[in-house]
């Protein structure tokens, strides 16, 4: 079993990771670039490329509330999709997170540099040194780095919109779209990638605290409050300068604050760009690192990356990894065409979280259980997948060449070294099952949803359960009669009980004429009591048909059988009451009809909402 990481960060954290990875160049260099495009509409484009991307924020928090595993994008979609569709898209994330994570050093060298007369790459150099550092010290320690980033830079943010907002004028609002409104959803798509970074909470899912209530709580609060902050700065910014000046710069922020509070505000804004750079550049390397650990795990990459610092279990290999690839794109490498191609990546993924939501709930897999789940399905994945393919066929040639170019590689990569290690089933094989023959599907995709809502939720497994793991589980076709089922019911336990079938049987058939154990509409519990000292088993079943129990009511689909000696009735009684929360469980009944076999039966009763004693 791999070693999971330490569960660290709260809800603060998760807002702040969320937020600082979206405030950066989408903020500082894009607003001119898009008012060129679409003039003082470019406010809307912010506010329609922010509800674009609605679809994926919600199918995201589904799935990594369901599955809060490190590598969020690669994890989901390697359990929906099989392994040639996850090594696709945790490489994908993976290149188009360190992308933008370098084109973040890099503006970061650059408002530097507006300040102090220093190299811009050498500067890159020593923060992404920094922050590997502080990656490898610990999650904590990166969490603790990016709130106090996030909140003195949204502080700094609000005193531009409050300080700017006695200084706008008007007029320069007129012609407010000077290209039209279908330049408004065009300039939507070029401003897309200033929200992108939202979503990178799902990479570091496994180490947040409360994931079902944290992480979709922290991303949606992070969309409403950097969307609101994004259209109220550039409103100011729009209403400050000249249109021609915001037209050709690409430091309008800080120029607009020079306009209203000269050259200490601009001075001063520079210095909330150099934190929002800080804080991307510091989110995405430890969202990034996490992907190499997650594929790691499955076999798409080899082991080493598993590897973790002993006393705050961070993947130092794999930041270390991450930071030297980061390290190559400053040095080497020309970012203009690679932060398009991190663009279309990080496109792709947001389609394929919501296909993956759409594959999860079709397969129908009882140990899927996100704590929240996206609304509208399947229209809202449906208008989120057609967002996303729209935007990528508005990319150019160039950058869609390159991007096809990396998930070939990928693909190769997945031929050639992880085909065969890969040994995960995904939800798509669920799906098939009823055009498939039934013995190719098995329960290890049930087993593994199973063992993370268990470690999400911290349930500790009492002796109930250790019974459930245990007990022999029958799925009986056709309809016996009760005496032969009690027979079966005496030859299964005969063993397990030390007693003779003869025995069991007629304790079983006694105990059913002094009164019939059907307790419930399709429900019995037939229970004796053995004279061997030390013994208690059970025993289930389910009869889609129905044995009759008593003529005089329905047939009975589940059966649970207890059978004990007189020194265990304590722990006879709170089977009894587990019983009974288990039975009563929401959407029991059709869970229990549905289930494709005695595995998954036997995890519903695992899973069942109930007390733990």
């Amino acid at each position: 079993m791999p070693e999971h990481l330490k569960r660290r960060l709260g809800l603060l954290e998760v807002f702040c990771v969320a937020s600082g990875a979206m405030i950066s160049s989408g903020l500082f260099i894009l607003p001119g670039l898009a008012y060129a495009k679409a003039g003082p509409a470019v406010i809307f484009s912010y506010l329609v490329a922010g509800f674009m991307l609605i679809p994926a924020v919600l199918s995201k928090a589904e799935l990594t509330s369901a599955m809060p595993r490190a590598g969020g994008d690669y994890f989901y979609i390697a359990r929906s999709m099989g392994g040639a569709m996850g090594t696709l898209g945790g490489i994908a994330s993976w290149f188009s997170l360190s992308f933008k994570s370098a084109f973040a050093l890099v503006g970061m060298g650059a408002y530097t540099a507006y300040i102090l007369d220093l190299p811009i790459k050498y500067i890159a150099l020593f923060f992404c040194i920094v922050f590997t550092i502080i990656n490898i010290l610990g999650i904590k320690q990166a969490g603790i780095t990016q709130v106090f980033l996030v909140l003195g830079l949204i502080a700094l943010l609000l005193f531009f919109v409050f300080r700017g907002a006695v200084s706008v004028d008007v007029h320069r609002f007129v012609p407010f779209a000077p290209g039209g409104f279908a330049s408004v959803f065009g300039v939507a798509g070029f401003v897309f990638i200033s929200y992108g970074g939202l979503t990178k909470i799902a990479s570091i899912a496994e180490e947040i605290k409360n994931p079902g209530r944290n992480i979709p709580l922290g991303m949606l609060l992070s969309l409403i409050v950097i969307g609101t902050l994004y259209v109220l700065v550039i409103f100011v910014t729009v209403g400050v300068l000249p249109g021609e000046r915001l037209a050709d710069t690409l430091t309008p922020i800080s120029d607009a604050a020079g306009v209203f509070a000269g050259k200490a505000g601009e001075i001063l804004l520079a210095v909330a760009a150099l934190l929002a750079f800080v804080s991307t550049a510091n989110a995405g390397l430890m969202s990034a690192s996490r992907y190499p650990i997650a594929m790691s795990r499955d076999g798409i990459l080899p082991g080493l990356f598993q590897a973790t610092t002993r006393r705050s279990r961070t993947p130092w290999i794999s930041i270390l990894f991450t930071a030297g690839f980061m390290i190559a794109i400053i040095l080497f490498l020309s970012l203009e065409i690679l932060v398009e191609v991190a663009s279309i990546l990080l496109l792709l993924m947001f389609f394929l979280a919501n296909l993956s939501v759409v594959f999860m709930r079709a397969s129908r897999i009882h140990s899927y259980r996100p704590s929240f789940r996206a609304p509208l399905f399947p229209w809202l994945q449906i208008a989120g997948m057609i967002f996303c393919a729209a935007l990528i066929a508005g990319m150019g040639g160039e950058a869609l060449l390159i991007t096809i170019a990396f998930l070939v590689a990928g693909l190769i990569w997945y031929l050639l070294y992880a085909r065969h290690r890969f040994k995960r089933e995904s939800a798509i094989v669920h799906i098939a099952e009823n055009v498939m023959a039934r013995e190719l599907v098995s329960t290890r995709l049930e087993d593994e949803l199973k063992e993370i809502v268990f470690e999400r939720d911290n349930i500790v497994e009492d002796r109930f359960d250790r019974l459930i793991s245990n007990c022999v589980i029958l799925d009986i076709e056709g309809s016996p009669t009760l005496e032969e089922f009690l027979q079966n019911v005496a030859s299964k336990l005969s063993d397990r009980l030390g007693c003779s079938e003869e025995k069991i049987f007629s304790l079983l058939v006694e105990r059913e004429r002094e009164s019939t154990t059907a307790i419930s509409p399709g429900i019995a519990i037939p229970h004796i009591i053995v004279e061997e000292e030390g013994r208690f088993e059970m025993l289930v079943a389910r009869c889609k048909e129905g044995i009759i129990f008593n003529k005089d009511q329905p047939p009975v689909h589940t059966v649970f059988v207890l059978a004990g000696s007189r020194s265990e009735r304590n722990f006879h009684l709170r089977a009894l009451m587990a019983i009974a929360q288990i039975t009563q469980s929401h959407r029991f009944t059709s869970h229990w009809m549905s289930a494709r076999g005695v595995d998954t039966l036997r995890n519903i009763l695992l899973m069942a909402s109930r007390r733990r004693l």
